[in-house]
Order: C-alpha cells, then sequence, then structure tokens
C-alpha cells in the first residue's frame, strides 16, 4: 500500500470504497449484538477467555496447525513437531497482544518486533528484527512476490507513521490494512502471518471496536478457508480499489464469523452447557 499522495489521510480515503461503508457498518452492528447479549453482563472474562483461545486455533490453522478445539485445550506440549510450535506460538502471541496495546499506537515497529520474539520463541539473531537481503522467508502458505529488504523498511516506516499520526478511518478499515500489509511484506524470517493476525487483533481491541476481545477475527479468517483468504490477500496486494474492498471486505466478514462464534459461546453459557 502507498503511503503517499494528495490526502493526508489515506487510511480514511479506503473508507470510502464501494461498500466498504456497508462492511463497516455490519460489523458495528454485529460487534454491538454480541456486546449487549445478558450473558455478558455477568461472565465476560469467561467470553474473552474462550474466544482467546479460538482466535489461537483459528490463526494457527491457517499457519498450517489447523487442529480441532478440544485438541488445542488438552495440549500441553507444544515443542514436539512443527504443528505442535505454530500453535504454541498462535497461544502465546494472542495472550501476548492484549499486553501491548498501550504501546501499539507509540511505537508500532517494537510491537511488531516483539510479536515475532514471542512467536519465534527463540535466540535466532533474525528473530525480532525485518529481514535483510538475502534472508529467506519461511511462509510457504503464502506465495506472492516477496518485496526486497529495501522496500520492506520502507513500507513498515510508512505503516507505522499512519499509525502514530492517528486516522479517522473505521477500525475495520486500519485493522485491515495492518494485516493485509504484513502478510504482504511478510518482513520477518518466519511466522508472519501469525503476527500480521495479531497484529489486526490489536488493532481492533485497542480501537475500541472490542474492547473486551470478544470478536475473534482469527476465527473468521479460518472458517472462510485458506483459498478465500489468500485470494482476498491478492486482492489487496493489487492495490486497485476493487482489490483493497475486497480484502476490507473480507476482513469484516471474519470479524462476523467471530461474533456468531461468541455468541454461541454465551448461548451454551446461559443453556449450562459450557
Amino acid at each position: 500500500m502507498s503511503t503517499t499522495g494528495a490526502t493526508a489521510d489515506p487510511l480514511a480515503a479506503l473508507g470510502a470504497l464501494p461498500g466498504v461503508a456497508e462492511s463497516v457498518e455490519s460489523v458495528r452492528k454485529a460487534v454491538d449484538r454480541v456486546y449487549g447479549h445478558r450473558i455478558m453482563r455477568r461472565r465476560s472474562n469467561e467470553i474473552t477467555s474462550e474466544a482467546a483461545l479460538r482466535a489461537a486455533r483459528g490463526s494457527a490453522a491457517l499457519s498450517g496447525a489447523d487442529w480441532a478445539l478440544e485438541e488445542v485445550r488438552r495440549r500441553t506440549d507444544f515443542g514436539t513437531d512443527d504443528e505442535a510450535r505454530v500453535m504454541g506460538a498462535a497461544l502465546r502471541l494472542t495472550a501476548e497482544a492484549g499486553q501491548l496495546l498501550s504501546i501499539w499506537r507509540q511505537s508500532p515497529l517494537r510491537v511488531l518486533a516483539r510479536l515475532h520474539l514471542v512467536a519465534a520463541a527463540s535466540d535466532d539473531s533474525r528473530v525480532g528484527r525485518p529481514r535483510q537481503d538475502g534472508e529467506a522467508v519461511d511462509e510457504p502458505l503464502i506465495e506472492l512476490p516477496l518485496p526486497d529488504a529495501r522496500e520492506v523498511s520502507g513500507r513498515l516506516e510508512g505503516l507505522a507513521d499512519l499509525i502514530i499520526a492517528g486516522s479517522s478511518a473505521p477500525a475495520l478499515v486500519t485493522a485491515a490494512v495492518v494485516h493485509g500489509e504484513l502478510l504482504a511484506l511478510r518482513p520477518f524470517t518466519s511466522h508472519n502471518g501469525l503476527v500480521a493476525r495479531a497484529a489486526e487483533r490489536i488493532v481492533l481491541i485497542g480501537s475500541g471496536l472490542d474492547p473486551k476481545a470478544i470478536c475473534p477475527a482469527e476465527v473468521g479468517h479460518a472458517e472462510q478457508g485458506r483459498a478465500e483468504y489468500l485470494a482476498a490477500l491478492e486482492g489487496y496486494v493489487s492495490g486497485t480499489p476493487e482489490g483493497m474492498a475486497d480484502w476490507i471486505a473480507h476482513c469484516g466478514r471474519a470479524v462476523e464469523f467471530g461474533v456468531r462464534e461468541s455468541t454461541a459461546v454465551c448461548e451454551a453459557l446461559q443453556r449450562g452447557a459450557a
């Protein structure tokens, strides 16, 4: 995404693309409905905890570890094989995201570095910093052309400037751009998908759209399927108005699926079934 041009608020301009306002309004209504559920008045902490677990499961599924929810609950060792390590990284990131909300608006690049450190859980010298020329990227599920290190650096700085400056754009638009830009850039040598979805989570929570973290977009991204996720991402990378609008709409549907998931949890708690 280019951050240059005549407009001082490019994210707000994206909010004016055809269909985006409708996506924003649909998400807002869905979020308001689940926040208004009677069980939220008494047991919101339980909904938040369950949403975090399901968010981690959804994000891991998109990175190749598609486990049943009960398997995620049951397991305690997440270092035995590649899938287990992906799931462990997703769980750590979901927990960490809530600790970084206050830092995000002042230093988004610091937050991204921290997210990669948490995901990788390694003392590798490449962890926690943008990749350099010649360093390979382990992100096999995303096969889009890989920007070089110089482009990565410039676009990360531009994204950080947008976040720090603030925008009148709806939270959905900002979250979608952060998510899409990080996937397009794949700025780290590993775990870029997990980090991108954690950053989207931070924006949705920190913006006030989902302050209790009960609308896990990661669930919705996974539920729509990897093929649709990648097709929508290609629209973002194209930079066309239609492609950008389609990506934002995809992210909006993901939030709505997350709302549906937490609404089902509320209903189960209300019935005494969970």
